[in-house]
């Protein structure tokens, strides 16, 4: 069995490029998201809309742990990953809009965003049917022989879909390169990990199928890039899964039609003190990582790339009528049984 350990925070050991690094990128996944939220209420963004506010190190200190060949694969709560990564923030709010110019044409929204040159590929909005793809995705780098892997994102809610245990099974039957990462903010869409399980533990799950398995804090960045790092070497190394239980926390509810009235506000704001954006960012203050002018650059910055984003969206065309009869087709030959 996998030894239980927590990740916890570091020390400063990082370089100023990588802290720099962290700050902007869950700055802009912030700033984006409160601007998709107020949006949404402006009736511009239509449709579900998950907002990522509050977990944004779980995103970031993974990408700055892993490399460029790597696969992404996530849930429906899935615009701050590819913002990270380096998507366009106007295709991912053109996306948001319904717009032509979006990450997928304007047919998926805000759980479908793709983005094939960042090897993101996608949001998806059935609870847990991107853990098999997941695996899918690493089998393939596998099979290929390849020194990439695949991170696979969850929620704490999906952990019960029986395709999920499947994926863990077979993970470790073929040592298969993925990094399997619950995002547990606790309420799933509304119930409580201790209202649906006996479990609470949530990275025990990983244990039953010999996989390396830890708990990890996601409010805190290092944290989280030094649990991904430590997957990886092992993934790389062609010892197999690891499944990894960022501990996190949503500022809002599963979706913006939801009342959150399942916590009390005083949890929520006991959350908010442990903001991962304040964090690194007190992290960088007390050690003069950056300067302060350094610092407004990058806030100058990030508030320039979300109003570029909503300008590119709101100028954006709405997609033709016949594009939804584009990108759709049927294989002659399907389902490869000839008589």
């Amino acid at each position: 069995m996998a030894k239980k350990t927590v990740a916890t925070k570091s020390k400063v050991k990082y370089s100023k490029e990588t802290y720099a690094f962290w700050y902007e990128s869950m700055l802009l996944m912030r700033r984006f998201e409160e601007k998709a939220g107020q949006l949404y209420g402006q009736q511009k963004i239509r449709g579900f809309c998950h907002l990522y506010i509050g977990q944004e190190a779980c995103a970031s200190g993974s990408i700055s742990a892993l490399e460029e060949g790597d696969k992404w694969i996530t849930a429906y709560r899935c615009h701050a990953h590819p913002l990270g990564l380096g998507t366009d923030p106007g295709a991912v709010m053109a996306e948001l809009f319904g717009k032509a110019t979006g990450t997928t044409k304007g047919k998926g929204g805000s759980m479908h965003i793709f983005d094939k040159e960042k090897n993101f590929v996608g949001g998806h909005g059935i609870v847990g049917a991107q853990v098999p793809m997941g695996l899918g995705l690493g089998f393939a780098e596998k099979y290929k022989g390849t020194k990439n892997l695949a991170i696979c994102y969850m929620g704490d809610g999906a952990v019960r879909q029986g395709a999920v245990h499947e994926a863990f099974n077979l993970a470790m039957l073929y040592k298969t390169p993925v990094i399997f990462v619950i995002e547990n903010n606790g309420y799933a869409m509304g119930t409580s990990v201790a209202r649906t399980s006996n479990v609470t533990e949530l990275y025990q799950i990983g244990e039953s199928y010999d996989m390396p398995s830890f708990p990890v804090d996601g409010m805190n960045v290092e944290a989280v890039h030094e649990a991904v790092s430590e997957a990886a070497e092992r993934a790389r190394k062609g010892d197999g899964p690891t499944l990894l239980e960022f501990r996190t926390y949503r500022y809002k509810g599963h979706s913006m039609s939801d009342p959150q009235k399942y916590r009390t506000k005083e949890e929520v704001e006991e959350y908010k003190q442990k903001d991962p954006v304040e964090q690194v960012l007190k992290t960088i203050q007390d050690n003069n990582i950056l300067t302060e002018e350094e610092i407004n650059d990058i806030i100058a910055k990030v508030k320039k790339k979300v109003a570029d984003a909503v300008k590119f969206a709101e100028e954006s065309p709405w997609p033709d009528g016949q594009d939804a009869f584009k990108d759709v087709y049927v294989q002659e030959d399907y389902p490869f049984v000839m008589e």
